[in-house]
Formats: C-alpha cells, sequence, structure tokens
C-alpha cells in the first residue's frame, strides 16, 4: 500500500471538508436553519440554540469523494469498498431525513423512535447483502443468523454515536482516533480498500474538527453522527473483527450504558444513578468544562485504542 497515495485522501478529503465548511454555514445562517436544543439538557446549552447543523452533509461528501477518486486511482473499488461507502451514504440519508424533520418543524424531534429504528434496519440488512459475499459466507441458515448480528451491530453503534454527540467536538475527535485505529488494522492485515475508506473520513473530520470544537460553528447532526455509527460497524464486520469495536469505540459503549442503566434504575427505584446521561453531560453538572470532558474523553479512547492495538499485535 502506498503510503503517500493514502496520505493524498485525505487531503483531498479534509480539503473539501474545511475549504466548503464557510460556504455551507453562510448558507444555514442565512437560512436561519439551526439546531433546536433538547429543553431536558444542561441549561446553559439553551445558548447554542440557532447554531447551524447538517455539518455532517459535507464530510459525508468529502468521504465520498475521496473514496471514489483514489479507490478507483488505486483500482481498489472493491466489493468491500463499495458496500462501506453505501453504508456510509444510507445512515448519512437517514440523519439527514431526521435533521430536515426537525429543522423543518423547528424543534429538537425528528423520526419517532419506530420510524428511525426502520430505517435504520433497512439500511443494514442492505448493506448486509452485500457485505455477506465479502465475508465469504453463502446463503444459509448461518448467513441469516450473520446477518441479524450484522443489522444490531449496525443499529446499536449507530444509535451509539448519536447519543454521544451532546458536546462540541467530542464525537469529532472521538471518531477520528476510532477510525485511526481501524486503518492500522486494516494496513496491518494488508485490507487496502479498508484503509482507503477509513483514512478518507479521518481526513474529512480533521476539515470539520476547527468549525465542531468549543465553540461550534457548525454540528454534525444526525446525518454525521449517524454516519460515523454506522460505518464504524461497518468496518469493524468487514476487518472480520467486531468485537473490537467494543474497545475501539469504547466511550460509545459507556455513553449509551449509561442511558441504559438511569432508565432501569429510576423505572425501578425512582432514583437516578447520575445526575444526567448521557454520561458527558453528568460530568458538566459536576463542573467540568466541554473542553475538558473532550479531551479528557479523547486522550482515554486514545490509550484504550493503542493498548488493544498492542495486545492484539496489530502494530
Amino acid at each position: 500500500m502506498n503510503y503517500w497515495l493514502l496520505l493524498l485522501t485525505a487531503v483531498i478529503a479534509a480539503g473539501i471538508t474545511a475549504g466548503g465548511m464557510p460556504g455551507l454555514i453562510r448558507y444555514f445562517r442565512a437560512k436561519k436553519e439551526g439546531q433546536q436544543i433538547r429543553e431536558e439538557g444542561p441549561t446553559w446549552h439553551q445558548k447554542k440554540s440557532g447554531t447551524p447543523t447538517m455539518g455532517g452533509l459535507l464530510f459525508v461528501l468529502a468521504t465520498l469523494v475521496a473514496v471514489l477518486v483514489m479507490g478507483l486511482f488505486q483500482h481498489q473499488m472493491t466489493m468491500t469498498l463499495w458496500s462501506l461507502s453505501l453504508v456510509w451514504l444510507l445512515y448519512a440519508l437517514i440523519g439527514m431525513w431526521d435533521d430536515s424533520i426537525k429543522l423543518f418543524r423547528h424543534q429538537n424531534e425528528g423520526f419517532t423512535p419506530k420510524q428511525k429504528l426502520g430505517c435504520q434496519i433497512v439500511a443494514a440488512v442492505i448493506f448486509a447483502v452485500f457485505a455477506l459475499p465479502t465475508l465469504g459466507m453463502t446463503w444459509s441458515w448461518g448467513a441469516i443468523l450473520a446477518m441479524m448480528g450484522i443489522v444490531f451491530w449496525l443499529v446499536g453503534f449507530s444509535n451509539a454515536v448519536n447519543l454521544t454527540d451532546g458536546l462540541d467536538g467530542l464525537v469529532t475527535g472521538l471518531a477520528t482516533i476510532s477510525f485511526a485505529g481501524y486503518l492500522v488494522i486494516a494496513l496491518h492485515q494488508k485490507q487496502s480498500d479498508v484503509a482507503i475508506f477509513c483514512v478518507a473520513i479521518i481526513g474529512s473530520l480533521i476539515g470539520f474538527f476547527p468549525y465542531n470544537h468549543k465553540p461550534a460553528k457548525i454540528f454534525m447532526g444526525d446525518m454525521g453522527s449517524l454516519a460515523l455509527g454506522g460505518a464504524l460497524a461497518a468496518v469493524a464486520i468487514l476487518v472480520h473483527h467486531p468485537l473490537s469495536l467494543l474497545l475501539l469505540g469504547l466511550v460509545y459503549v459507556l455513553e449509551t450504558a449509561s442511558v441504559m442503566l438511569q432508565v432501569f434504575w429510576f423505572r425501578r427505584t425512582g432514583k437516578r444513578i447520575f445526575k444526567m446521561t448521557p454520561i458527558h453531560h453528568a460530568f458538566e453538572m459536576d463542573g467540568w468544562s466541554e473542553w475538558q470532558i473532550g479531551r479528557r474523553f479523547w486522550l482515554f479512547q486514545f490509550v484504550v485504542v493503542l493498548i488493544t492495538l498492542g495486545v492484539m499485535g496489530w502494530y
């Protein structure tokens, strides 16, 4: 694998994202299409109301452009890379639809939970149909069970990343670290197609970060977070190590677990375990700034990724 071409892939994605973001922000501000902050969140988040959202639109497109250009140039447009591009696009479109409903209605609620879940399941099934042959599976009862596992993984992690996206720049940094981990695995396993996909996303997120960190000029929206979560799960599956995402995406797991524990315990006892969930809000309630939470969560995830890669012998 030519590392200079990989670097060029990241540069293309970063350049498109960073270069186009100011124009996208101006457009959303001119149309007065901004994020509606949920009332049950921290009260000080209300000042973010009106901040342009759906920034994922640009980094999703930038990633696809970089993948197609460099994938074709390097003759790496395999079924694996097409499958990854497909799941990236499908989950982005689900998020885009959800974001559009929120903007149109000027509220923080888009799809109903059942509508959102249904769309995510359909997208995951479509991905599974394309992905199973690349995993060496023919249609059988085993393949059907594998498809069910794929659907669970994609739906679960797309929602987990979506839940985590509650602070300026938090998911942008975390996803960069997670995809960097899978880039190392892909290179170790000589899966050049997966490496191209990962590095394109890393580049687009690097281009997005200057506009998304505290104080955010634009949010990624569900379009960005659902695409990132679905793509992470898909990459984990296609490098044949789906369970690795429990570690390379440990922060998303902990964020989701905090919500599940809070709901379970409140229904059982009427009391709360945390001051607020997802857990990043609990740290906010304890006086941590968004920058402090972001830096510490990024460092924690970075260390976990390094340990995981080292223990598994992936670098």
